[in-house]
């Protein structure tokens, strides 16, 4: 039996089934829902990521707006505080995603963005490095919940080939924060060092932390629940989007019933897929290489920047991965294709970097830096959506996989944390040519892995449900 909203039927199986072998990809109805969840869901989220990612990021503007000089920190005191967030961060991911499935995300992504706003302001009043660190381990506690929560909640929401586009969009804020945190530490470092007593650098983390606790406060009125239960949607809309993820063999959380499996069978599903391992690996790689964010500021230090005009020069940077993000993502979706979108992602990225380290130019080096910054974040969202592809059923497995790529893939940054000592300064070497050595594996691995899937597929949704082989469809989709 379908339900919908307070429980309303919407007809039983046979019904269902029956509407899922009618169904019409792309029909103006279709088109028309997806404007409407769209303009709900894309906007919210961008916002909270951009948030997130000023809370997360915006240390590295600290440490250079003036931590670094009032706490004397050493570079091995630094990379501590960078490690201690990525501890806690990937410890509760898997958890997280657990509790989000049985939950209003609408309510729990906001609640989450809350609490994080107050932990991350709470760092202004950090007396020594110690408190700064224990301040961001409970930051990464609580962040744990969000972006693996989002990657999970849009795959509910979206088909496999619709997805990369969304997630582009949200995962700009990546590199929007990075921009936006290099503006906002230039002025605020600048105009309100001083100000009542407080330092230019302990202002940046309140007024970042209050702005997002302050937004988190108002996003639940915006987004959707799940497809089968947000009621601002018609009934017949909740039903359509339900069944065109099940058309495209993508279970959705909250239209399962009782047939949801429990936590710990999801996830020894998940364990014991050997796709969720491959990806763990891959994302590894992604974002040991993305490690470089939190040195952004650091590496352009060495080309001759300082003080404020060193804030505003990390924002090219941010600005061409952002065009790097849209670009591929948008392609791997109208193409249907991932695996080569990541290995083109990662390359563009290690060649830039061999480039980086080996010309001595000022204007080449940056030029060249931010190329294989854009190559860097583009292949990190492209590399997390293909779990949704290849892992798409039953939704709890999926979150479950979701989360454990994610948590395991970001437990490269405890590592990826302590390879740009500033000891290897000004090429820094060493940060360069692990990152590069990451990327070259990435690029192999996504081909390996796509060689694997189109041999070994997954068993599709609906041919799960009726007994069927996997349809071809659903075998492309996987790739």
């Amino acid at each position: 039996m379908v339900l919908g909203k307070k429980g309303e039927e919407w007809g039983d199986t046979e019904s269902a089934n029956l509407s899922m072998q009618t169904y019409q990809p792309d029909s103006e109805v279709e088109k028309k829902l997806l404007r409407k969840i769209d303009f709900r869901i894309i906007p919210a989220i961008w916002v909270l990521y951009t948030l997130s990612y000023l809370d997360r990021a915006n240390i590295g503007n600290a440490k250079s707006g003036g931590m670094e000089k009032d706490f004397k920190l050493t570079s091995d005191q630094y990379s501590v505080i960078l490690l201690l967030f990525f501890v806690s961060y990937v410890i509760f991911e898997v958890p997280s995603n657990m509790i989000l499935t049985r939950c209003r995300p609408s309510l729990f992504l906001s609640a989450v963005c809350v609490l994080w706003g107050g932990i991350a302001a709470a760092m202004a009043a950090g007396q020594n490095w110690q408190q700064i660190a224990a301040i961001r381990f409970c930051l990464g506690i609580i962040e744990a919940a969000f972006a693996p929560g989002i990657a999970f909640y849009l795959s509910s929401w979206y088909k496999r080939h619709e997805l990369a586009r969304r997630y582009a969009l949200y995962y700009t804020a990546t590199a929007v924060s990075g921009a936006f945190s290099g503006i906002l530490a230039g002025v605020i470092t600048e105009y309100l060092d001083g100000a009542r007593g407080i330092a230019g650098w302990r202002w940046l983390l309140l007024i970042e932390g209050v702005a997002s606790a302050f937004a988190g406060c108002f996003t639940w009125m915006i987004l959707p629940d799940w497809p089968s239960t947000t009621k601002w949607l018609t009934q017949e809309e909740m039903y359509l989007a339900v069944q065109r993820l099940n058309h495209d063999g993508v279970a959705s959380s909250g239209a399962e019933g009782a047939a949801q499996p429990t936590h710990g069978k999801a996830f020894d599903m998940a364990l014991r897929d050997w796709r969720t391992w491959m990806l763990v690996v891959m994302y590894m790689l992604a974002t040991g290489s993305q490690t470089i964010q939190y040195f952004i500021p650091t590496l352009v230090g060495q080309l001759n920047y300082s003080g404020f005009m060193l804030q505003y020069m990390t924002i090219p940077i941010y600005a061409v991965a952002v065009v790097g993000i849209v670009f591929f993502s948008f392609m791997s979706d109208y193409r249907k294709e991932r695996a080569h979108y990541i290995s083109i992602t990662a390359m563009i990225a290690a060649v830039s970097f061999i480039i980086t380290v080996a010309v001595d130019n000022k204007k080449a080096k940056y030029v060249f830096l931010c190329f294989g910054v854009a190559g860097v974040y583009a292949a990190c969202p492209l590399t997390l959506l293909w779990v949704s592809n290849i892992i798409a059923h039953p939704a709890e497995k999926r979150a479950v996989a979701i989360a454990i790529v994610n948590a395991l893939g970001n437990s490269a940054s405890i590592y990826g944390s302590f390879l740009w000592p500033s000891s290897t300064g000004p090429r820094y070497v060493q940060g360069f040519t692990v990152t590069t050595v990451f990327l070259v594996l990435l690029a192999i691995l996504a081909q390996v892995n796509r060689y694997l899937v189109a041999k070994y597929p997954s068993q599709g949704l609906n041919a799960h449900r009726s007994g069927r082989d996997t349809p071809a469809s659903d075998k492309a989709n996987d790739v």
